[in-house]
């Protein structure tokens, strides 16, 4: 279990997980098999990957929640009532291959960058479909 299947609240659900794009693992193992031979490639490519197998980028039904770190850990939550917007950069590469980088901030809360991650269109819309669900639910009294 991750850090957020640890940390779910009574009632919480995770809506979306984002997860990293297949060029980054790529990335990775073409700097082992380039560099791999100098050692430095072995470093770049366990770095890359612990990266990739320690980062959680999660939508719940009441939280966006960014963790990182495998050692020590850093996260980053912003309750979906207070985020305010989601900013997509994306490339023309990575339109064609369908990654891209999004910032999210929130009220009182500094901006949070993603790194590349897969199909960020749909990870936006999961954080919006989410939001109006979290906003339908205190509305109603849940």
């Amino acid at each position: 279990m991750g850090y957020v299947e640890d940390t779910l609240g009574q009632d919480e659900t995770i809506d979306y997980k984002a997860r990293f794009h297949w060029l980054y693992t790529f990335t990775a193992w073409l700097n082992l098999l380039i560099l791999g031979w100098i050692v430095v490639g072995i470093f770049i490519f366990f770095a890359m990957m612990i990266k990739k197998w320690t980062t959680e980028i999660i939508v719940t039904s009441r939280r966006f929640v960014y963790k990182t770190g495998w050692i020590s850990r850093a996260t980053e939550e912003i309750p979906l009532r207070r985020l305010e917007e989601v900013n997509l950069d994306q490339s023309i590469i990575g339109r064609l291959f369908d990654y891209g980088k999004l910032t999210v901030s929130g009220v009182g809360v500094g901006k949070i960058e993603l790194p590349n991650i897969d199909s960020p269109l749909a990870f936006r819309k999961a954080i919006a479909d989410s939001r109006v669900k979290a906003e339908q639910s205190v509305g109603s009294g849940k």
